[in-house]
């Protein structure tokens, strides 16, 4: 397996923190946006793409700010996905802020990936 990578997306949205925390943390709001479908059972998510599934725990979230989950395959918790939202102090715009860890060799298509979703929550936002 290739090294993973850290990277960072930060994406400027039009809406309320509340509306954005919605979309990334609950399964109705995640199937929006993110996946075909959520389903969750305790602290595990399950996510369909097409047919196919991949879970993911949640490992940490505060409500209206961050929630931070991590897939099954990847281990320590030096592995995870997280979304957190930030409000600009003097422009008053909400940034949702995406931290992931990708193989190395994957970067760009997981960069453009993240970035298709990202207009899907822009798009279903009305953003």
């Amino acid at each position: 397996m290739a090294d993973r990578k850290k990277i960072e997306i930060e994406y400027l949205l039009k809406t309320s923190p509340k509306i954005l925390y919605n979309m990334i943390s609950t399964p109705s709001g995640l199937s929006e946006w993110f996946a075909d479908d959520v389903n969750i059972r305790g602290e595990i998510l399950t996510f369909i793409w097409d047919g196919s599934e991949e879970k993911a725990r949640i490992l940490t979230k505060s409500k209206d700010q961050y929630v931070k989950y991590q897939w099954d395959y990847d281990e320590g918790e030096d592995m995870y996905f997280e979304f957190r939202i930030k409000i600009d102090a003097i422009t008053r715009e909400v940034g949702l802020y995406i931290t992931d860890f990708v193989d190395e060799d994957d970067e760009d298509s997981a960069r453009s990936l993240w970035e298709s979703q990202l207009e899907d929550l822009r798009r279903v936002l009305g953003a």
